[in-house]
């Protein structure tokens, strides 16, 4: 009887987010968006070497490191890099970010982290924030003193802590302007998170005094005209010019595209487009 019921709760939906997960009344989680997951390699067209490293053992955090080819001595900018997926899907080891990282390390020549943080729901905001803090503060302290626990070779060596990035898509790109701000509804269990709150919304009334005093030099948002998050990117770059904020703003629309387009057609011309604008960003620095 007692494995009758439990067939029942592992086949009873009770939360059911679209696309990205279901839950069901024995507490499993199906995640509905799975792309298979690509070891960390020497990569043979582009030389690009990575590699998995576990930064806290208590929680199981890790990230992936890209090294192009590059001279013994030289620095490299270095280029923090949070996944996207609604905070529920998708990992540093999934072959569409897989792929374009390492294609981003070969082309921008930088050192690339790719933070494989907690998910929702197992895991409620602020987890994911949290991870990926401690993530860039384990690649600063690599890069600027060689200092970090684990120590890091790569980033110690051959990571500029004066070239530095955030970067990420989607669930990603919020968690690179929040880094460490925390809570909203669903993530976190509340019930009174709005969604035009400045941690979700950075363009949302009242987040001008945040976004004034973003301690960024430069920063480029990247938005697709067809992707359902275009009007928040646009917002987001014109709140973050009329903030104040004293760095430099730039914006590149590709129109006709939906949402994360570079990811899903890495070989098209409006994904290289985006890829030349991106690394541009970078070796600029």
């Amino acid at each position: 009887m007692a494995s009758s019921d439990a067939a029942v709760d592992d086949d009873e939906i009770t939360f059911e987010l679209l696309p990205f997960i279901r839950l069901y009344k024995s507490g499993r989680v199906e995640r509905l968006i799975v792309n298979d997951a690509v070891p960390a390699s020497l990569h043979d067209a582009s030389g690009v070497a990575s590699k998995d490293v576990t930064i806290d053992p208590a929680t199981n955090v890790s990230v992936r490191l890209y090294l192009p080819p590059i001279a013994a001595a030289a620095k490299l900018p270095v280029v923090v890099y949070f996944h996207g997926g609604g905070f529920m899907v998708e990992s540093a080891d999934s072959a569409p970010y897989h792929r374009y990282l390492n294609a981003l390390a070969a082309r921008a020549g930088a050192v690339v982290v790719s933070v494989d943080y907690r998910r929702v729901p197992e895991h409620r905001l602020p987890a994911a924030y949290d991870d990926s803090w401690a993530a860039l503060l384990w690649t600063l302290a690599a890069a600027a003193r060689g200092s970090a626990s684990p120590p890091e070779p790569w980033l110690a060596e051959h990571g500029d802590p004066t070239r530095v990035f955030l970067a990420g898509d989607s669930a990603g790109a919020n968690i690179a302007h929040n880094r460490i701000r925390r809570e909203w509804r669903f993530m976190t269990g509340r019930a009174d998170a709005a969604m035009d709150d400045p941690r979700l919304s950075p363009a949302s009334a009242g987040a001008a005094p945040a976004l004034a005093r973003m301690p960024a030099e430069r920063v480029l948002v990247a938005v697709a005209g067809e992707d359902f998050l275009a009007a928040k990117g646009r917002a987001y770059h014109a709140a973050l010019v009329g903030s104040g904020w004293r760095g430099k703003a730039e914006l590149v629309e590709t129109p006709g595209e939906g949402h994360v387009f570079h990811l899903r057609k890495p070989e098209s011309e409006a994904a290289q487009r985006l890829m030349d604008r991106v690394v541009d960003f970078i070796t600029r620095a």
